[in-house]
């Protein structure tokens, strides 16, 4: 029974050209669960800095500093968008943003929850691992850019290829998402709660997208599925979580996934390719 809600969840594990992947964890291996070099750090020592006139260097320098003081909690104030802000934490730590940030944002991150006030540039959270990333208004194109894990969410509307070669995760977005949202998906599940353009899911591999409003176009080889309960129940859970729950509930979603038509492209004759794309 488990294994088959899996299947219909999309979390079903597949064996690649005989290779395959394992992994286990011990309840006594706690050292295993965090970097080597990681910050002890406690969530109730808060503290916060003006960045407006520090670069991103000196901010990110900054913010390193205060995790090994042992702050578990730390607000920037005045981010004034500029690029590639708070990247590359690999710890955990509460990290708020009071204001908008500008491309590569919180990119290559692994554990940290943050949460942004105000908007985001493109390739938000790009390689994302694990954490959460709480964006307040709109984010540009390439949100959650090969994202691996962790929750991404927009509440307000993303640009073109959200999600694009998505691994893991959640990406959940509020309002609208641009075209070739999805594309070349690998894993994970994608929420878009307004519109989806043109080529949704485009050549996606394996993982979910839910749509709650209308979708312009869907991409090659992706594909309607039927919703099931196991969907609904995360669906309902995970946008109340953050507070993105439709007051109509969920029951309008759409489910879409790979047709997997794909899956041996190499192998079809040329005029079979054709049919596919």
């Amino acid at each position: 029974m488990q294994e088959d809600r899996s299947h219909a969840m999309g979390m079903h594990s597949e064996q690649l050209r005989g290779r395959s992947q394992q992994m286990f964890f011990e309840p006594d291996a706690e050292e295993n669960f965090v970097y080597p070099d990681a910050f002890e750090v406690d969530y109730n020592k808060r503290t916060e800095f003006d960045a407006k006139d520090m670069s991103a260097k000196e901010t990110n320098l900054k913010i390193r500093a205060l995790m090994q003081d042992g702050h578990g909690t730390i607000v920037v104030k005045n981010p004034m968008a500029r690029h590639a802000m708070g990247v590359g934490i690999l710890n955990r730590l509460n990290l708020y943003f009071e204001g908008s940030l500008g491309y590569f944002g919180v990119g290559v991150i692994d554990g940290p929850n943050v949460r942004i006030s105000g908007r985001v540039g493109w390739s938000c959270a790009e390689n994302m691992m694990a954490g959460t990333v709480v964006v307040e208004k709109n984010a540009g194109s390439l949100f959650g850019a090969a994202i691996r894990g962790g929750d991404l969410v927009c509440k307000g509307h993303v640009g073109a290829r959200t999600g694009i070669d998505q691994k893991g995760g959640s990406i959940l977005v509020g309002g609208d998402t641009g075209a070739f949202s999805g594309f070349m998906m690998q894993r994970g599940r994608m929420v878009v709660c307004g519109n989806a353009g043109h080529n949704l899911g485009d050549s996606m591999y394996d993982g979910t997208i839910f749509v709650g409003g209308s979708v312009k176009s869907l991409g090659v080889d992706c594909v309607p599925a039927e919703m099931s309960d196991p969907d609904r129940a995360w669906l309902k859970r995970k946008l109340a979580l953050y507070g993105m729950l439709p007051a109509e509930g969920i029951d309008h979603f759409r489910k879409y996934i790979a047709g997997k038509q794909l899956w041996n492209y190499d192998n079809l004759e040329p005029s079979e390719k054709k049919l596919v794309l």
